[in-house]
């Protein structure tokens, strides 16, 4: 049945019918508790019941128009995302589809801005080693990751990648002749869950400042209170010309959104920049389930309590298998002595092998465990997770 299927993604040996919160079930009826959410995507969880009823309210109203005409849905949604992101100084969003969508976006704002202002030759975007934006051929060549770019050249010219957290590098690299923009992610999901430091973005922000380089914060996974604040960026204290979303954003929904600040809100004009089904109806419908559902009293604080339960009690293990724990609010890495990729294999046959529930994990990187749950994880269910994870130790 499966062999209709490129050969695109190393999948575990499970098939899901359905799922209530943060569980999902297989064709035969056994459990997964899911500390995944889709990689970030599922924050509320499966079939939370304010999503379902908004999109199927939406679906018999109207699924789909073109660009060339407003809807009332997502001129709703498109205000609130604004207003949600307005604390990071972001005044104008443009509705995508996905993160690579979104990343996309935001390298033409940062072109075209730097075009129009100093002319041609002031157009390199300085990313990050260890990033990840995406991977159509202009945000993998964005990507500062080798294992990414192999047979698939050439790439879009005029992306520079130095080190992470190494502030004389980026000073180098940020040269006010020949740079457009620097896109980075406040803490690098897909190499391992690495924050970068506080000191690190703010010498990114005052160079980017002075030098008139449009400062981009990937938000794709952080995003939509993943960190226990609504953009990472705002736990930072720093505050962008660009933001970019996805994941998150629609509930499991594909959806994506490029937001700028005062700097940028109006570098694109009309016909600089589209998308079929950007803005979506049924997107914009999920999306303002979740936004109104993150922006309840508290909501963001249990993210960040559920976090510190989370690392609290992987470092109490004292762990020979484990060492490290990074991240924020839940957005976890777990850096093990062995390989990931097995104990993802032994949380799926741990359901399948007998009566205990399995465990839904993902890996960043060979050697790190990613642990994304989603935001309505109780308690109990957390305690339930991590029982299931030291025993696959």
């Amino acid at each position: 049945m499966n062999d209709v299927f490129m050969n695109t993604f190393h999948r575990l040996p499970v098939t899901f019918t359905g799922g209530q919160g943060a569980w999902l079930t297989d064709v035969n009826g056994k459990k997964y508790l899911d500390f995944t959410s889709g990689i970030a995507v599922n924050c509320l969880g499966h079939a939370y019941p304010p999503l379902v009823a908004a999109i199927a309210q939406q679906a018999a109203k109207i699924n789909h128009t073109c660009n060339y005409y407003l809807n009332d849905t997502v001129s709703a949604f498109a205000q609130k995302l604004v207003a949600a992101c307005s604390g990071a100084g972001m005044k104008k969003v443009f509705l995508a589809n996905s993160g690579a969508e979104a990343n996309e976006g935001a390298c033409k704002i940062a072109r075209k801005y730097s075009h129009d202002k100093y002319g041609k030759g002031r157009h390199t975007i300085v990313t990050l080693r260890g990033s990840f934006h995406g991977r159509t051929i202009t945000t993998l060549s964005a990507t500062g990751q080798d294992v990414f770019h192999k047979n698939f050249g050439p790439f879009t010219e005029g992306f520079v990648y130095v080190p992470a957290n190494d502030i004389e590098a980026l000073d180098k690299a940020l040269d006010p002749n020949t740079t457009a923009g620097f896109m980075v992610e406040a803490i690098q999901g897909e190499s391992g869950i690495r924050p970068l430091s506080a000191e690190y973005l703010a010498a990114a922000a005052g160079f980017c400042a002075q030098r008139d380089i449009l400062l981009m914060f990937d938000e794709i996974q952080t995003g939509i209170g993943r960190t226990g604040t609504f953009l990472a960026c705002e736990g930072c204290g720093i505050t962008p010309d660009v933001v970019t979303l996805a994941k998150g954003i629609a509930g499991g929904v594909p959806a994506g959104a490029v937001l700028a600040g005062e700097k940028a809100a109006d570098v694109l004009q009309v016909g600089d920049h589209g998308s079929t089904f950007g803005g979506n109806p049924l997107a914009a419908a999920a999306g303002l389930v979740v936004l109104d559902t993150v922006a309840q009293p508290g909501f963001l604080k249990e993210i960040t309590r559920k976090g510190e339960k989370i690392t609290s009690a992987l470092a109490s293990w004292n762990h020979p298998n484990i060492t490290g724990i990074r991240g924020k609010g839940l957005m976890i890495g777990v850096d093990l002595t062995v390989e990931a990729w097995p104990l993802l294999e032994a949380a799926i046959a741990r359901a399948q092998s007998g009566g205990n529930p399995g465990l839904l994990l993902l890996t960043a990187g060979k050697q790190t465990l990613r642990i994304l749950p989603p935001y309505i994880i109780s308690d109990e269910e957390i305690e339930k997770g991590l029982d299931a994870l030291k025993s696959i130790l």
